[in-house]
């Protein structure tokens, strides 16, 4: 019977997207999991001329979006609704700007309430998403991303899937039944390719002074980019370390080859890396498949501070593009343009501080722009991601700074020290002045 339903369920990329009207509100998968066929299907229909009036929401877009559904050509049409920015919407930006049209909009939220945004609140209709070939028992895994994806198929009118061989089939609360499913399309492709990001002598540096925080048992989260990846390096001397993390990456996919993560002192999910996204290349993609002691969750379980906080001595690491002499940090906006996004980065720097033992470190490079600009500033230049209350230790590659227990004045104090040198004189004055200023 499951042989019967799925031919029948299987059809073309533009038989899928026909089944779409106009008016429609899609959620597309995040990363890795952006279906291409599909895409390429959604945006020639919409320049024909055959659909319209559709919003399509989503987290971290590729090129594959960015050169299909989100083009600009296509904004009459097609209504890009951004939960996260990245590179791609940064560079549609510059285009639309170029053509006098409007920057790609963003709805901010916790990347923690992705799932329940788009489900109950936006009310999305249809799914748009990559996964693994259906197993014996007729379920579709997610695969690397499972993040808001699972919510969306258990609420969305229209699932419609882009079946692909190099999915990595994973395991965890990562699937979909065959039941759920409008629509089926096969095309086997390799995945998204995501190169390491070239490390530089700072990154070394602050990926060191992390290392430092870490001892045997932590366990661990971290984000994406050559940062992570340099504190995933000096890591490399720990044992019996542990992962919960939302993303996956290849470096910390090291850490469980080398033994140096075996999940032994988790207090949940004893064992099991766990993870709700994962971007990486075709030999981490691999690693994933049907690894036993991986697991995929829904972002609404994973970066849940009170489920974070279930494991003790959790390392939360997450970069930054500014903070204040306060100790708030703003993680998406340079410039007042926005940058990124808020993402997970306040689940995790909550969920670790009330994990015993727990530990949230807010790293970032002193200066940005070839060192023509501080990132320790007297006032942040975009909103507030991770507000002073919250924010505990703070890295630069001058060194680190524990904010917890100190007085606005001590603040100041102790992040200057981690700005670089050329920046200090005009710090001090701006904290000498916001202290007469009270």
């Amino acid at each position: 019977m499951q042989g019967h339903d799925y031919r029948r369920k299987l059809m073309t990329a533009e038989q899928a997207i026909g089944l779409i009207p106009s008016g429609a509100k899609l959620a597309m998968g995040l990363g890795v999991s952006q279906p291409p066929a599909l895409l390429r299907a959604l945006a020639d229909r919409a320049e024909a001329g055959d659909v319209g009036a559709l919003r399509v929401y989503y987290l971290l877009a590729t090129a594959i979006a960015g050169e299909t559904v989100l083009r600009h050509t296509l904004r009459d049409r097609i209504r890009a609704m951004s939960l996260f920015h990245g590179a791609c919407e940064r560079s549609l930006d510059a285009l639309a700007a170029a053509a006098s049209l409007p920057a790609i909009d963003l709805m901010p939220t916790a990347f923690s309430q992705a799932p329940r945004l788009l489900s109950d609140w936006v009310g999305i209709d249809t799914l748009l998403t990559t996964v693994s070939p259906m197993d014996e028992n007729g379920e579709f895994s997610f695969g690397t991303n499972t993040d808001y994806a699972l919510a969306c198929s258990r609420s969305a009118q229209r699932v419609i899937l882009e079946v692909n061989a190099a999915m990595p089939r994973v395991r965890g609360d990562c699937t979909v039944p065959l039941s759920r499913v409008t629509a089926i399309v096969e095309n086997d492709r390799p995945l998204l390719n995501l190169p390491p990001a070239p490390r530089r002598a700072a990154d070394d540096a602050i990926g060191a002074i992390v290392a430092g925080f870490a001892e045997d048992g932590d366990c661990l989260q971290m984000g994406i980019g050559a940062l992570p990846d340099a504190v995933c390096a000096a890591l490399g001397g720990h044992r019996r370390l542990g992962i919960h993390t939302e993303l996956m990456t290849p470096g910390l996919a090291a850490l469980m080859r080398a033994g140096v993560v075996d999940n032994s002192a988790k207090a949940i999910h004893r064992g099991r890396s766990v993870f709700t996204f994962a971007m990486g290349d075709t030999a981490f993609y691999e690693f994933l498949h049907d690894n036993p002691a991986i697991e995929a969750h829904p972002v609404d379980y994973v970066n849940d501070a009170a489920v974070i906080a279930r494991n003790p001595r959790m390392l939360s690491v997450n970069a930054t593009l500014q903070i204040d002499l306060q100790g708030a940090c703003n993680s998406e906006c340079v410039a007042g343009r926005q940058y990124s996004g808020a993402g997970g980065q306040l689940d995790f720097v909550r969920g670790a501080s009330r994990s015993e033992g727990g530990r949230s470190i807010i790293a970032c490079h002193a200066t940005a722009a070839n060192g023509g600009v501080s990132r320790i500033v007297p006032r942040l230049d975009g909103p507030v991601t991770t507000p002073r209350n919250d924010t505990q230790i703070v890295v630069t590659e001058h060194g680190w700074a524990d904010l917890r227990g100190k007085s606005l004045a001590e603040r100041a104090r102790a992040l200057i020290l981690l700005a670089d040198p050329s920046f200090r004189a005009d710090l001090d004055k701006a904290a000498w002045q916001a202290a007469r200023n009270g």
